[in-house]
């Protein structure tokens, strides 16, 4: 089974960008999908973005304009930049891969046959 390891978690102010990269152990074969999903404290689990092998990607409304997510598929390493991050964006980050028919469920849906990362502290202040 594939291991996802994220990094570049970290403390910014608000307006700042930080840019967070999940490493997989191994490349996943099937056509969709990876993605970023968040925690916060005391709130639910949301889907933010996702992409699948044609490079297709969705987003969250929340963070539409100012989230990209792209992937290295030589380096097996998926990718989310986040500017003008806002404190409401402080959460937990989890890398996750799940072989889903479409992006937008795999999002809603919360990938729920997914591997999971063991995630990567994102903190935005004002």
């Amino acid at each position: 089974q594939v291991e996802l390891v994220e990094s570049g978690g970290g403390s910014v102010q608000a307006g700042g960008s930080l840019r967070l990269s999940c490493a997989a152990s191994e490349y996943t074969h099937y056509a969709c999908c990876m993605g970023w999903f968040r925690q916060a404290p005391g709130k639910e689990r949301e889907g933010v973005a996702a992409i699948d092998s044609d490079g297709t990607t969705k987003y969250a409304d929340s963070v539409k304009g100012r989230f990209t997510i792209s992937k290295d598929n030589v380096k097996n390493t998926l990718f989310l930049v986040m500017n003008n991050l806002k404190p409401e964006d402080t959460a937990t980050y989890f890398c996750v891969t799940e072989e889903a028919p479409e992006l937008i469920p795999f999002l809603r849906l919360g990938a729920p046959g997914g591997v999971w990362g063991v995630g990567t502290q994102v903190t935005v202040s004002s």
